[in-house]
């Protein structure tokens, strides 16, 4: 854990985002769906639910995993988005599963000199602090669109925000 106060609750608050909001209610929304559901596209334009996991699996391995343990960077980034059924959603929630374990390794032991060190990633030449963030600010997009297509197919509320039905505001603790 990184000494600095600042990059301790930076990676702490990076660490709960990912992994104890988004990707619970990730599983949460696509966890019921059929593999056919999985990988409905509304038009050519679109992605799949597919696509998009596949797409984050790659983006969390190749900016977090990859990069901060140096590893050779093997991500087929046109794939994620050319597949169109090939896997089963247990699968495809399998992969991301595990990629988001070793991404918590991670953050459990990046350092405050990581955080300021230069890194190049996927072409880009970015601090730490900025390949720790992009991965958050991307999962949260794209874990947006899979809850969108999932409403979109299903019809029904997924309830992540029941506390919030009857003040409109958050128990103290909950965000």
């Amino acid at each position: 854990m990184p000494a600095d106060p600042v990059c301790e609750v930076f990676l702490e608050f990076s660490r709960r985002k990912l992994l104890e909001q988004y990707w619970p209610r990730l599983r949460k929304a696509v966890e019921p769906l059929s593999d056919k559901q999985i990988w409905w596209r509304p038009n050519e334009a679109s992605n799949s639910i597919g696509n998009l996991i596949l797409h984050l699996n790659g983006n969390v391995w190749q900016w977090l995993v990859g990069s901060f343990n140096g590893l050779e960077d093997r991500r087929d980034r046109p794939a994620e988005f050319n597949a169109t059924g090939d896997l089963s959603a247990t699968d495809l929630i399998g992969r991301l599963e595990q990629t988001l374990d070793e991404a918590a390794k991670v953050l459990a032991r990046l350092t405050e000199e990581e955080l300021l060190a230069t890194w190049h990633i996927q072409g880009y030449t970015v601090s730490g602090l900025a390949a720790v963030y992009q991965v958050v600010e991307h999962f949260g997009l794209h874990y947006g669109q899979i809850v969108y297509i999932t409403k979109m197919q299903e019809g029904r509320d997924l309830g992540f925000y029941k506390e919030l039905s009857q003040s409109g505001r958050a128990s103290r603790g909950s965000v």
